[in-house]
């Protein structure tokens, strides 16, 4: 895609504080982290969300996550735990897929907060969930 901010940066179009690289992917600093160490791992092909990327991109993503980020950062950093998100779609800034690594550190106040009013009773929605 010639406008999408992920795919220069992935071709070395525009610079990047990368931390790895190979011919499938690229895993570089997020300029606007939430944590130190803050990463983002982006497929060189252009796919807009997980549901439509290739398995392979998936599975060689999450094996560079486990055999040399995590490792990396807690070597490093000295972090304690490591969160991975990706948005599909709602909550999805720049529409390339990208994995969010974040170090997580023990008094590092990083919470995920939702509001507790919509949520629907656990069996309630168990029997949405699985009803014919």
């Amino acid at each position: 895609m010639n406008d999408c901010l992920f795919c220069k940066i992935g071709n070395g179009e525009i610079p990047s504080y990368t931390i790895y690289e190979d011919e499938v992917c690229k895993a570089f600093l997020d300029i606007e982290p939430l944590t130190n160490g803050h990463i983002l791992v982006i497929p060189k092909k252009h796919y807009i969300n997980v549901i439509d990327a290739d398995l392979d991109f998936v599975t060689h993503a999450f094996s560079i996550i486990k055999e040399d980020l995590y490792p990396l950062l807690q070597k490093k950093l000295n972090c304690q735990g490591l969160t991975i998100c990706q948005n599909n779609k709602y909550g999805q800034e720049v529409k390339h897929l990208h994995f969010h690594l974040i170090p997580r550190y023990t008094d590092d106040e990083f919470k995920s907060h939702t509001n507790k009013d919509l949520l629907i009773d656990t069996k309630d929605l168990f029997e949405k969930i699985t009803e014919k």
